[in-house]
């Protein structure tokens, strides 16, 4: 018996398949991501010798900051707020926050298995492989794929693994052995929605599938120890084993994000709406006119104004949520949320304690609110939703007068 075979039977029930593929021998491993029992598992595997690579359900940027805990503290608050990251990196820290919870109820940090897979390559000198997609491609993947409810149910579940703040429930914990880390963070709600299913799971298993190929033909390593979460195991050896497209271009094809209109619809939409209205107002004298410019005003500034203070933003900050609300819905490039929050964070300037508790104060959602950088982001997100509530209300009530 070989002695890849010999490891095998130290995996303490670890589901584990092997796949022969282009004279490369892939020894998968489908580990749950919050249990002693898979890290034991890799460790046994390396430590059975007979690999010449190791490859891991990682990205550059989840390796990054499983293996390095402080890259939080280089974050550049204001370069987010500015290329519009700011949806992308608070989900992130969503995220995180329920892998926290979840290592503080369990006593195991997720993802100790990967890291034990990268720091066991590492000592033994072996290539380490990171074959899963950037998890920033995977969530606008799923995004575009939604509709409004669905993202705004999407939203709610982020939301929600936040606001729970205590602890995980029996049957998530049950799910996360069986499924995938950013499935179960999801809830529910992942397993119901094919497009957010799709591009967590199906998607990222044809990509893994991908990228072990072009692996293999870049670096002709012809053992190789895949370590994966369990979620992935069928679906990822079924894609090597059948898939005939060419690896690189099944890459490009699941690294593209597919772009909207280009056009601004809502925004040309609204602009002819209000001017429209504003117009007629006036027509039918300056102090309909007013009244209806005036209500506008009054509708998005207050809450937006209102949503900056929910987020305990500066009182400058709910001014500029307030002066900006009316304005930056007719802007498809500027949010009044931007506004309030670039404001924030210049009046609170966040110290380096802000950046150095960042991972620990978004475990729990009241730290959202004591953490400087996190809260810059809430204020972010409740103005803009502020806004949003307001464009309704006050769209709603110009028309009532039009047609009244």
């Amino acid at each position: 018996m070989s002695e890849t075979h010999h490891a095998v039977d130290a995996l303490h029930g670890q589901p584990c398949v092997e796949v022969e593929r282009d004279g490369v021998h892939y020894t998968l491993l489908g580990t749950a991501h919050v249990s002693r029992a898979s890290v034991e598992a890799v460790e046994a595997l390396l430590a059975g010798g007979g690999f010449d690579a190791v490859a891991v359900e990682l990205d550059p940027q989840r390796h990054r900051v499983l293996t390095e805990p402080d890259t939080l503290r280089n974050l550049d608050l204001f370069r987010i707020l500015k290329e519009g990251k700011t949806g992308l990196v608070a989900a992130n820290l969503a995220l995180a926050a329920y892998q926290r919870r979840l290592a503080e109820q369990l006593g195991v940090e997720p993802g100790a298995e990967l890291k034990a897979a990268a720091d066991g390559a590492r000592k033994a000198g072996l290539p380490l492989h990171l074959i899963d997609r950037d998890v920033g491609l995977t969530l606008k993947r799923a995004w575009h794929g939604l509709g409004f409810w669905g993202r705004s149910k999407l939203i709610a579940g982020l939301a929600a693994s936040l606001l729970t703040d205590e602890k995980v429930e029996e049957q998530e914990i049950e799910r996360l052995k069986q499924g995938d880390l950013l499935e179960s963070s999801f809830g529910e709600f992942a397993a119901a929605s094919p497009p957010v299913y799709r591009a967590l799971i199906a998607e990222r298993d044809r990509y893994m599938a991908a990228r072990l190929r072009e692996d293999a033909v870049s670096a002709p390593d012809r053992r190789v120890l895949v370590v994966v979460g369990a979620g992935h195991l069928k679906g990822l050896s079924e894609q090597l084993r059948t898939e005939t497209a060419e690896a690189h271009a099944v890459r490009a094809e699941l690294e593209q994000v597919p772009s909207g209109s280009k056009v601004p619809w809502f925004t040309l939409f609204l602009t002819v709406f209000l001017l429209g209205g504003f117009a007629w107002g006036f027509s039918q004298g300056a102090e309909v006119g007013g009244g209806m410019v005036l209500g506008w005003v009054l509708a998005t500034g207050t809450l937006g104004a209102i949503g900056c203070a929910l987020a305990g933003g500066h009182p400058l900050s709910i001014a500029g949520a307030f002066l900006s609300s009316p304005i930056t819905p007719l802007h498809p490039a500027l949010a009044s949320g931007t506004v309030s929050a670039a404001i924030e964070a210049w009046m609170r300037k966040p110290t380096y304690v802000d950046f150095l508790n960042l991972r620990d104060d978004t475990a729990h959602w009241r730290g959202w609110w004591r953490n400087r950088v996190a809260r810059v982001m809430v204020n972010f997100f409740l103005t803009s939703l502020g806004t949003a509530i307001g464009v309704w209300t006050g769209g709603a009530h110009l028309l009532g007068q039009m047609l009244g």
